[in-house]
This record gives structure tokens, sequence and C-alpha cells, in this order.
């Protein structure tokens, strides 16, 4: 069975597992048996969203696996429609509610929703919570440059996390380059672009190199970018096989071929355009990765 996983340091001194397991997609009572299984294999970190609606099936698999609530970290969303400062802490508490936990370890805007401007007043709420000690870490998802510009020079704390769609198709340098002037640690999601990363000649052939499959070779390409990464599967044999990528290494030459991949293509919404409904989400996801 794979070890345990490194964590990394987040600007506000809290430790987050550098692998974690996603739920996006994954309905209540099957994401209860696939984060039962994922704690069993080893994962501590879960990442979930009051979008997905499954919140409760998660927090009924975190308080029953027996595991000591110190050693998980567990992250929600906060979804668009509940920005705004009056709005941001009945929300948290629902979530709370459902996940059946006294606080969070990240908390996250899940997008920024430019056209409502609404996201500098809801970040400031954040504050709050993390200020009372609901939330260990804040942090945001989907925001661009200016955006997280906007943060910096109008509130106070700078957000712990950005998770945005990064994967081999869509590498995001230029703001993950940001993301390490400011502190901030890149999360990655669809870190396997959907699938469509794992039948690429370069990462087939990189597999067989090493002795690893498809997937285990994008993930380790991201943990040695010094990404977050939460891989999806509610495959038991999957679930396990992601958790295997610490033992291995990708030469030079590897991480440059897979860097030729980038196409600037995303495969999710644009964050310009996301708004209060769930709209525009792509659901073509490849069942043979699940």
């Amino acid at each position: 069975m794979p070890g345990a996983v490194p964590d990394v340091t987040l600007n506000n001194g809290v430790r987050m597992p550098k692998l974690g397991f996603g739920v996006f997609q994954v309905g209540d009572d099957e994401a209860r048996a696939a984060v039962a299984t994922a704690l069993e294999y080893g994962y501590r970190s879960i990442d979930t969203a009051a979008l997905y609606g499954n919140e409760h099936g998660v927090g009924v698999a975190v308080r029953a696996s027996g595991i000591p609530r110190e050693e998980l970290f567990v992250t929600t969303k906060l979804w668009n429609a509940d920005q705004g400062a009056a709005r941001v802490e009945p929300a948290f508490e629902r979530s709370l509610d459902k996940l059946g936990l006294d606080y969070v370890d990240l908390y996250f805007i899940h997008w920024p929703v430019p056209s409502r401007n609404l996201f500098v007043e809801t970040w400031q709420a954040f504050e709050r919570l993390y200020a009372h000690g609901r939330a260990r870490a804040i942090g945001v998802s989907n925001f661009l440059r200016p955006q997280l510009a906007r943060l910096l020079e109008e509130t106070d704390i700078v957000p712990a996390v950005n998770q945005i769609e990064l994967h081999p198709g869509f590498q995001q340098s230029e703001l993950r380059q940001f993301h390490r002037g400011h502190g901030i640690a890149t999360e990655a999601w669809s870190p396997l672009g959907q699938g469509a990363a794992l039948t690429h000649p370069v990462i087939t052939r990189l597999a067989e190199r090493h002795g690893k499959t498809p997937a285990q070779v994008v993930l380790r390409w991201h943990l040695e970018l010094g990404n977050v990464v939460i891989p999806k599967s509610v495959t038991p044999g999957r679930i396990q096989e992601n958790l295997d990528v610490f033992d291995f290494q990708l030469t030079p030459d590897d991480a440059r071929e897979i860097a030729e991949l980038e196409t600037g293509e995303r495969i999710g919404p644009d964050p310009e355009v996301v708004g209060e409904k769930p709209s525009g989400f792509s659901s073509k996801i490849d069942p043979s990765i699940t």
C-alpha cells in the first residue's frame, strides 16, 4: 500500500497534503463510499463543494473513518449565488451542518463571478470566518490574476491557495508564477485533463519508460511542478493507484516533453463568464478514469 502523502506548508503555517481526493460529479451515496475507500488507502485530504451536492456523504465517511479529525484536511467551497457579505456565513453554516463538522481546514470562493463584483466583500467575510477559527485556511478557486490583484490590494489576508484548472494541455505557467511571487499555493483541478492526457503518446511512452501508469506520470508531473493535486475516481483500484506516485521521479527531459503538450485551451468554463447558476460545466468526464 502507498506510504504517507507529504505536506505543503501554506502561507499561514497550516500544513496541507500535496495530494488529495476530489469528488466532483460524484453523487452523495457514491461519495460516501469513495471517500471511505480513499481514507482507508491513506488519503487524508478530501475536496468537496456546496455545488457538488455530496457534502453530507463526504462528512459521513469522514466521521465514520475513526481517523482523528486533526489528521484530516477537509475542503469545501462557497457557491456563486451565496457571494456577498450577508450570505457567506449562512452558506458556510449549511456546509458545516451537511459535513457534520465543527470547522473546515480550507474554505474556497468557488468562482470569482466578476460580473457581480462581489468577490472582494465575499473575501472580507471569509477573513472573519478565518479570524473566528471556523476555517483553518481560506482560499479561492478559478481566480485570474486581475481578481487576485484586487484581493491583494483591497483586503488583509493573502489567499492560501488558488485552485485552478491545470493539466498538461493547460499549464497556466504565468498564473503559477504569480502565485509563487505572492505565497499562494497552486492546486490543480482536472489534473488529468478529464482523461485526455492519459492517451497522449508522450504520456504513454513516459509511463512505459518508468513502469507506471499514464495517470501516475501526470500526477507526478504536477507534484514536481509544486502543484497540490486532487485526482477524482470512484474505482478502488484507481483510487489506490493515484496515491502511488512518490517512489519515482521524472527526468528534466521528461518534464520538457510534457511542457510541450501545452495547447492553451481550457476544458472547463472560462472564469470570466461563470455566473450564479452551474451552467457551462462540462459533464464529459471520461468514464474510463473513474
